[in-house]
C-alpha cells in the first residue's frame, strides 16, 4: 500500500639524420642527408638504394589510387587514415604535456601572469584624484540604466491555489550542514522534498562544522516562528519530534535510521525510495542533507523552493534589530548620493589566499605565511608528489582572489569617485593593514560591520560566524550596487534575492577576472584607457543584470520565472513580501 504522494594542427617532425655508415660522396647540385625537411632517400647515391626506394614509392602510389577507385578500399582506408594521422597528433600533444609537467610546468608568461596591481595604481592615482575634484554628479544617482528593467515580481503562484493538507505520511528529519548559505540550500530543499513526500518537517538540526565553528541552532540565525507560519498552507512544521515517536527511539533522534541519499537525487529517487521508509518506519532521518534536490524538479517544488528561500526564512529579531540599524547608519553617511551606497563581498582571508596558490608581493614572508596555512588546512594536498602549481597561469585565468586595491581600482575606474560609501563584507583580511589601506585611500567613506556597529551591539554575535554573516548580508542586499569578487554561496544567494527585491535585476557587478588580470598588468596603461574598459566592463553588467533561470541553473540565484513573473502577467502576490529577512 502506497501513501499519499503531493505529485501522482597537425606537426610534422624533422628527420633525422642518416647513419654516417650509409652517407656517400656528395656531387654538384646534391645536399647532405641531414639537411633539413628534405634529407631523405632521394638523396642518397648508390643504384640499389635508389631501385628499393623507387619501387616502395610505386606501390604505395598504387595501393592509394586503387583505394580511392574501389568504394570498398575507400571505406577502409579512409578511417585508418584518419585515426593514424590522430593518434600521431594526440602523441606529440601528449608528449610535449608530459614534458611540461615532469619538469615542473613551467609557469606561465605573458601579458596578465604577473601581479603589477601597485604599479598600476602608483601611476593611476594622480589620475583619479583629479577626476573625482572635477566631478559633478555621484555615479550611484544612475548607475544602472532603467531601460534594462523588464518589470518582473514576486509570484509565487504555483503554491497559491494547492488544496488543503491532507494527512501527514510521517515525520522527516534532516541535517543542516556547512555555512549560512549552504544551511540555506539545505533547509529550502527540505521543504521541497517534505512537501513531495507529504511528510511533517522537523525544524532542521544545524551541524557544527569544522570549518565555521558556529554552534548556533535554527532559531539563533533564523526566526522559527515565522518560518512555521509563512509554510502552514503548504508544509506542516514542527519544532521537535512528538514524545510517542521519540520513545520509539529511545528517545534519541541518532536512533532513527539514517538514509543515505546521493546528491542532487531526483524526485523519483524520493518516491520510489525514501516514501515507503517514511510509511512503514513513520520518521526518516537524513543526514547529510546538502545539495540533495536536483536543480530541474516539477513547478510546484520548485515553488516551494521560492516560498521557503524568499518568504518563509528570515532572519532572527535580534539580527534583524541590529541589521536594520547598520543600513540606516549607511544610508545617512550616504547623503551626498541620496542613501545609496555600494557593498562588496571580498574574499581575501588568509585560507583564500593560501588555496588560490597565486603569488602577490609578499615575497619570501608571503610565501612562508601561505605555506603554513596550506599544511594546516589541507595537510599535505598541495605537496603531493607530481602536483604542478602555476601561480601565472592562475592569474591569466582569473582565478586569482582580488586584493582591496584591485577592487578599489577597478570602482574607480567604473566611475566610482571617492564621495562613494562602500561597505565591505568579508572575514579577515590577510594582512589587513597593508591591504586595506589603499582601498580606504581610494574610498574614505569605507565601512565593515566593526566600524558601522559597536563592540557591545556586536557582542552577541561574535564567534559565530554564521549570525555574523547575516549582518554582512542584510546590508549588501539594501545596496544599490553590489560587488562579488570571487564567487561561492554567499554572492549565490545574494544575487538571486537582488533579483527577486529589484524587479528581477541583480544590480551586481561580476568583473571579469580574465581581463582585469590583463589590465592591471599593465603599468603603462592610459588612465582614458583604463577607464573605458572599465566603463565597458560595468555596462556588460548592467545587460546581464536579468537573466532567466536554465534548465541545470539554480533558482536560488536565478528566481525568474519559477519565483517571479511580469508585472503584466502577476495576478496574485504574497501580502508578507518584505524585504526584511
Amino acid at each position: 500500500m502506497h501513501g499519499l504522494s503531493r505529485l501522482s594542427n597537425g606537426a610534422s617532425s624533422v628527420s633525422p639524420p642518416s647513419s654516417p655508415r650509409h652517407r656517400v660522396s656528395r656531387g654538384k647540385g646534391t645536399t647532405s642527408p641531414a639537411g633539413g625537411c628534405d634529407g631523405g632517400a632521394k638523396n642518397f647515391r648508390g643504384g640499389v638504394g635508389r631501385a628499393e626506394t623507387k619501387n616502395v614509392a610505386e606501390r604505395f602510389r598504387y595501393f592509394l589510387i586503387s583505394a580511392l577507385y574501389r568504394k570498398r578500399g575507400v571505406l577502409l582506408f579512409a578511417p585508418l587514415l584518419y585515426i593514424a594521422g590522430m593518434l600521431m597528433y594526440m602523441g606529440t600533444m601528449g608528449f610535449n604535456a608530459m614534458s611540461n609537467f615532469s619538469v615542473g610546468g613551467g609557469d606561465a608568461v605573458g601579458p596578465g601572469s604577473m601581479y603589477r596591481s601597485p604599479e598600476v595604481f602608483e601611476k593611476l592615482w594622480p589620475f583619479m584624484e583629479a577626476e573625482s575634484t572635477n566631478r559633478t554628479s555621484n555615479l550611484l544617482s544612475n548607475v544602472w540604466n532603467p531601460k534594462m528593467k523588464q518589470g518582473w515580481k514576486p509570484c509565487i503562484k504555483q503554491t497559491v491555489s494547492h488544496p488543503e493538507l491532507s494527512q501527514s505520511n510521517g515525520f522527516l528529519i534532516i541535517e543542516a550542514n556547512g555555512g549560512l548559505n549552504q544551511q540555506r540550500i539545505s533547509i529550502c530543499d527540505a521543504v521541497a522534498v517534505a512537501g513531495l513526500l507529504n511528510a511533517t518537517l522537523v525544524i532542521p538540526i544545524f551541524h557544527l562544522n569544522s570549518v565555521w565553528q558556529d554552534s548556533s541552532k535554527f532559531g539563533d540565525i533564523f526566526d522559527e516562528e515565522f518560518f512555521i507560519y509563512a509554510l502552514r498552507n503548504h508544509v506542516n512544521v514542527i519544532r521537535k519530534l512528538p514524545e510517542e515517536i521519540l520513545e520509539q527511539y529511545d528517545n534519541n533522534i541518532s536512533n532513527i535510521v539514517n538514509l543515505r541519499v546521493k546528491a542532487w537525487s531526483s524526485p523519483s529517487y524520493y518516491l520510489q525510495k525514501v516514501l515507503p521508509k517514511l510509511l512503514e518506519w513513520k520518521a526518516v532521518r537524513i543526514a547529510p542533507f546538502s545539495n540533495r534536490l536536483a536543480h530541474a524538479v516539477p513547478p510546484y517544488l520548485q515553488g516551494l523552493r521560492c516560498l521557503c528561500n524568499f518568504e518563509a526564512l528570515r532572519f532572527s529579531e535580534p539580527i534583524r534589530m541590529l541589521a536594520a540599524k547598520m543600513v540606516d547608519r549607511m544610508v545617512t553617511n550616504s547623503s551626498k548620493s541620496g542613501g545609496r551606497y555600494v557593498s562588496v563581498h571580498l574574499r581575501f582571508e588568509e585560507d583564500m589566499v593560501a588555496f588560490s596558490c597565486c603569488i602577490y608581493d609578499g615575497g619570501e614572508e608571503e610565501k612562508r605565511d601561505m605555506d603554513i596555512v596550506r599544511e594546516r588546512s589541507w595537510r599535505g594536498k598541495f605537496r603531493r608528489r607530481g602536483r604542478v602549481i602555476r601561480p601565472g597561469a592562475n592569474r591569466v585565468d582569473g582565478k586569482c582572489p582580488l586584493t582591496p586595491l584591485e577592487v578599489g581600482m577597478m570602482l574607480r575606474g567604473m566611475g566610482f569617485d571617492n564621495t562613494t560609501s562602500l561597505y565591505v563584507a568579508a572575514g579577515k583580511i590577510y594582512k589587513v593593514e597593508k591591504h586595506m589601506a589603499p582601498l580606504k585611500q581610494m574610498f574614505p567613506g569605507l565601512e565593515t560591520k566593526d566600524t558601522l556597529a559597536s563592540i557591545e551591539e556586536l557582542a552577541p554575535f561574535t564567534g559565530h560566524s554564521s549570525r555574523l554573516a547575516a549582518l554582512d548580508y542584510t546590508v549588501c542586499l539594501h545596496s544599490e550596487v553590489f560587488v562579488t569578487t570571487q564567487g561561492g554561496n554567499f554572492p549565490h544567494f545574494l544575487v538571486g534575492h537582488r533579483r527577486y527585491f529589484y524587479e528581477g535585476h541583480s544590480k551586481t557587478i561580476k568583473p571579469d577576472k580574465r581581463k582585469l588580470a590583463q589590465l592591471f598588468d599593465k603599468p603603462s596603461i592610459r588612465w582614458q584607457d583604463f577607464r573605458r574598459q572599465l566603463q565597458d566592463m560595468l555596462h556588460h553588467n548592467d545587460v546581464k543584470g536579468i537573466e532567466l533561470r536554465k534548465s541545470s541553473s539554480s533558482l536560488y540565484m536565478y528566481p525568474m520565472p519559477d519565483c517571479m513573473c511580469r508585472k503584466t502577467d502577476a495576478k496574485v502576490e504574497y501580502s508578507n513580501t518584505t524585504k526584511t529577512t
